[in-house]
């Protein structure tokens, strides 16, 4: 474990940095999120459902902004050939990177979602902890997709403000924020099907290609867990949108296809496997570049 001391120092350098705790302060504001909606369909598992809220807009932008220079920046100044004078591969270098920016990244945020639980016990109620643990899982395995790939870009290009570039408008802009509005009209155009949100066609590649980003397959596998509905979206839309005379553009499987007919594949636990395929492609991707590459 000759990466250990270099995961270490990454971690204790970010926990000294102000961004991870204000991170922890912004998560909890952002996942107390009460709802009379959602409190009807899950009673104390409310406060399990908190869980989920880290899975929004908050994570992703502090692993961007907290990990994107972590690899290129000392690429840019010079320091990573001094690294690579350690007896530490490239290999090595990589994960004690991976491992050292998630733990400085996890740690406050589930300080801050630990404070969040607490809050919903003492105000809802106790929860099933069997589906605590399972939410919980999930959202360190999402935490580790997101690091993984703000990591493995930082090991292939090449310049901070590509990396910066390619992580703000591809990842964040692209994947995280406008992914589910642009789905409906990009597999229009692919398929030659037309897509009405409000009232999908019984369509699987729509509905796969709807939970193809790290959180709407995050987003799937925790409402399969909750029991909030199969769907990509927040278990608070999950929800409502399948509430008798509820509209929305939320895609959810159990409004569009009959019960049993939908694809294995639309499955809640699929969207495990699909964060799975986000960590193993892009740190293999991350590796093969950067193992054989150029450091200058």
């Amino acid at each position: 474990m000759r990466w250990y001391p270099l995961a270490r120092e990454e971690t204790k350098a970010l926990l000294r940095s102000k961004g991870v705790w204000l991170l922890a302060l912004v998560l909890l504001l952002w996942t107390y999120r009460p709802s009379y909606v959602v409190w009807n369909e899950l009673g104390p598992d409310m406060t399990v459902g908190f869980l989920q809220y880290a899975g929004g807009i908050v994570v992703p932008i502090a692993a961007v902004i907290l990990g994107y220079r972590s690899i290129v920046g000392e690429r840019a100044s010079g320091s990573l050939k001094l690294l690579l004078g350690l007896p530490l591969t490239r290999g090595e270098i990589l994960l004690g990177k991976l491992v050292g920016r998630l733990a400085g990244i996890a740690i406050p945020a589930f300080l801050a979602l630990g404070i969040v639980t607490v809050a919903g016990v003492v105000q809802y109620g106790l929860f099933s902890p069997l589906r605590y643990l399972a939410v919980f899982a999930v959202t360190a395995l999402y935490f580790l997709a997101l690091v993984s790939i703000v990591i493995s870009v930082s090991a292939i290009v090449r310049r901070t403000t590509t990396a910066a570039a390619t992580l703000f408008i591809g990842f964040i802009l692209i994947l995280e924020i406008f992914w589910q509005m642009f789905v409906p009209g990009l597999y229009s155009r692919l398929t030659g099907v037309p897509v009405n949100p409000y009232d999908p066609p019984a369509e699987g590649g729509l509905f796969l290609m709807d939970r193809l980003s790290p959180t709407g397959a995050y987003n799937a596998a925790t409402n399969g867990i909750l029991d909030a509905g199969n769907s990509a979206w927040h278990h608070s839309s999950a929800i409502s949108v399948l509430r008798p005379g509820h509209s929305s553009n939320a895609l959810a499987v159990g409004e569009a296809f009959d019960p049993g007919t939908a694809p294995l594949y639309l499955h809640e636990a699929g969207g495990i496997v699909i964060l799975v395929a986000w960590i193993v492609t892009s740190l293999s991707i991350a590796y093969l570049r950067f193992d054989g590459g150029d450091l200058a």
